[in-house]
């Protein structure tokens, strides 16, 4: 059992939040025990009111150790506007507790306020996008539907949290389980984390096996954690030796492979769009140390990153 909160913030969008909220529901209803444990927190007092007025029963966060496997800020409305010391104190206390923190539509600018988003690429819905211009630390901003950076869950709200949800449960209980959870809500096409900025995987890819498929998700949601060729098999559902013989019959690359050059992509989208030291690069690609990852590098493009970098300009 997983124990997730949702930390609600007045003005906050009611179709993120059931978005985030129903699968869990739907998850608990099909595992044969608890799968999630959920608990809703407000900013203001015992409910926290939505956009369109509609309200929650809440737990006030001051009178809760913030102790969860995730915690989810749901910010809509004005999160630039809120400058509240002992939220972020609670935030940062989270962290220090080992907590996993997400933010859903305006949630991951809170984070950022509260100073724990540097180092890690996130998301945000685009109404929120200049909020982040000048401030410090913060540079990893994606214009995606969701990303998730080792302890760092965030998306772009509205229906984005069906897609991130997708993926948090695939990663828990397997694709199979995950994809019944989807049929539920006859969400029959689940978005990948690049959506809608770049096409589908099945545009890039064209038409590849099921378990192809769930894999790829798996690989472009799981960048800086990357998971093993058995982890991969066994979530989707397929052996290890079945799934890489998919692999390379249908896309003609070995499934590792694949990974890596998911990996060394988003790598190279780092260096040229910010000022992040290559040995962050590294960390954040899921590279065990530098050397390491220039080596991977070097392989694939014949180059070493910091020649790319040298053309961008001095880090």
């Amino acid at each position: 059992m997983r124990r997730i909160g949702f930390l609600l913030v007045d003005d906050f969008a009611l179709l993120s939040t059931a978005a985030a909220l129903e699968p869990l529901r739907a998850a608990n209803m099909f595992a044969a025990s608890l799968a999630y444990d959920v608990t809703l927190l407000s900013t203001t007092g015992k409910t926290a009111q939505s956009s369109i007025g509609a309200w929650f029963e809440t737990k006030y966060f001051r009178d809760v150790t913030p102790l969860y496997d995730i915690l989810f800020v749901v910010a809509g409305g004005d999160p630039a506007g809120i400058s509240d010391p002992s939220l972020f104190a609670w935030l940062r206390q989270a962290d220090r507790n080992g907590v996993a923190l997400g933010g859903i539509s305006g949630g991951a600018l809170l984070l950022a306020k509260a100073e724990l988003m540097s180092g890690r690429r996130f998301t945000v819905h685009w109404h929120h996008y200049d909020a982040f211009k000048g401030m410090d630390g913060v540079s990893l901003l994606e214009r995606r539907l969701f990303v998730i950076d080792r302890d760092r869950y965030t998306c772009a709200g509205g229906s984005a949290p069906l897609d991130m949800m997708h993926a948090i449960i695939a990663r828990d209980h397997g694709t199979r389980f995950a994809q019944r959870i989807s049929d539920w809500f006859i969400q029959t096409d689940v978005r990948g984390a690049d959506a809608p900025q770049q096409s589908s995987i099945s545009a890039r890819y064209g038409v590849v096996p099921d378990a192809v498929m769930a894999t790829l998700e798996m690989m472009e949601s799981h960048i800086a954690d990357p998971l093993s060729q058995e982890q991969l098999a066994d979530l989707a559902g397929v052996s290890s030796r079945q799934l890489r013989r998919q692999f390379v019959d249908s896309i003609g690359r070995s499934m590792m492979e694949e990974y890596r050059r998911i990996r060394l992509e988003t790598a190279r989208e780092l260096i040229v769009g910010s000022r992040m030291p290559l040995s962050e690069v590294a960390q954040i690609t899921g590279f065990a140390s530098q050397t390491h990852f220039s080596d991977a590098y070097r392989k694939v493009y014949g180059t070493a990153p910091s020649a790319l970098r040298r053309k961008k300009g001095p880090a």
